[in-house]
């Protein structure tokens, strides 16, 4: 009779632990949500200035007389509202960091918390990089390839909706690719990878990096050389950094 007792009322412990999980998730989302949503509309403001910015390096690459165009009556005005969303996102991604930090530390080991703020920080400024690597090198080029296609007859007229997914989509692309050390330095930390796996698996890495490249950029050998060159590069960082963290787990260990 007791132990059945004992039984529900553990149950019901674990019950209100996940409901109190789940409530405490709840209302950070709704923070999250709510700090999106301002710097959203915040950054509806500077949309078109925003939006030139990302649209530059393409109005160097075209004629002078050239530009963009759109074919339906809201594109523009939805386009304005989607890279709103995406600086929104950027401006508030502090709040969201510190919410899902605030959610998870709990169940974090001291020794894992410690790692914490330098992965974050990491992953951030390396997307950023990389973001700013595609905006500022692989644009200029991939879009003066594109020109090149232009004739008396042939009259680029790009669309604002299609550009700005293909820039978007070319920025996240570059943003993550540029994750893989920190991506490398999480998993050595834990044990989850070695130096020497990486070392073994070099060629595969550089074939993989080409054929990366060879999918995301413009079909000409100089804008897949930017991209595949700097993955390379970048695995060759991540055998560093993961011998580095594996000599420092070992030694945390001992």
């Amino acid at each position: 009779m007791s132990s059945k007792k004992t039984d529900d009322t553990a149950d019901l412990d674990r019950e209100m632990h996940l409901t109190d999980h789940l409530e405490e998730l709840r209302r950070r989302l709704i923070v999250v949500a709510i700090a999106i949503a301002v710097a959203t509309v915040a950054s509806y403001y500077f949309s078109e200035d925003l939006f030139r910015i990302l649209m530059a390096p393409l109005l160097a690459a075209m004629p002078a007389e050239g530009g963009l165009i759109f074919t339906g009556l809201t594109e523009t005005f939805f386009t304005y509202l989607k890279i709103s969303l995406v600086a929104g996102f950027f401006i508030a991604s502090p709040v969201v960091i510190f919410q899902l930090w605030s959610f998870s530390a709990p169940g974090l080991y001291a020794h894992e918390k410690r790692y914490v703020f330098p992965f974050v920080l990491s992953a951030s400024i390396f997307f950023v990089g990389g973001a700013l690597f595609g905006y500022f090198v692989v644009f200029p080029f991939g879009f003066k390839f594109f020109m090149g296609f232009a004739t008396d007859f042939i009259r680029p007229m790009p669309s604002v909706k299609e550009y700005f997914s293909f820039a978007v989509r070319m920025l996240f692309a570059f943003g993550v690719v540029f994750e893989l050390p920190v991506v490398t330095a999480f998993l050595a930390m834990f044990g989850l990878i070695q130096a020497q796996t990486l070392v073994r698996k070099r060629k595969y890495a550089v074939l993989g990096s080409f054929v990366i490249a060879a999918v995301l950029t413009p079909p000409d050998i100089a804008s897949q050389l930017m991209m595949a060159g700097p993955i390379i590069i970048l695995y060759e960082m991540s055998i560093i950094i993961a011998r580095i963290c594996g000599r420092r787990k070992k030694s945390e260990e001992d």
